[in-house]
């Protein structure tokens, strides 16, 4: 069951970026594309999917042997939502966007990590 939860999460993390990466690409070119009801609607979908398969693992995972690395996906996730919201909402230049844009996917890359190898941010260490 674990396994089948994991590839969910996996998933529901790959089609977070995905749908990130095009919204920011629309957002450089100020397309009238982003007003589309889907568009808003599915990031949140796929971001509670991603969510709610994350507490679905913890819940099968002993505590024991996850609390340090689980912490650092929690931060590692607020901050690429601050990331990414600054990326598509906040930043007033393009410039700015693109700061915003590759802060967000290195903080996603960080949070895979910490994900596969189960060791915390080194740096918070």
């Amino acid at each position: 069951m674990s396994q089948i939860v994991m590839h969910l999460h996996v998933t529901a993390a790959v089609i977070s970026l995905a749908i990130f990466s095009f919204r920011f690409a629309l957002t450089l070119k100020n397309s009238n594309i982003l007003q589309r009801k889907w568009l808003k609607i599915t990031p949140h979908v796929v971001d509670t999917v991603l969510i709610g398969t994350a507490i679905w693992l913890l819940t099968l995972s002993s505590m024991i042997q996850v609390d340090g690395w689980v912490a650092s996906k929690v931060i590692g996730l607020i901050l690429y939502i601050v990331s990414g919201l600054f990326a598509l909402k906040w930043a007033k230049t393009n410039r700015s966007r693109v700061i915003g844009f590759v802060c967000a996917v290195i903080w996603l890359l960080l949070t895979a990590t910490v994900a596969f190898t189960k060791q915390p941010f080194s740096f918070l260490a």
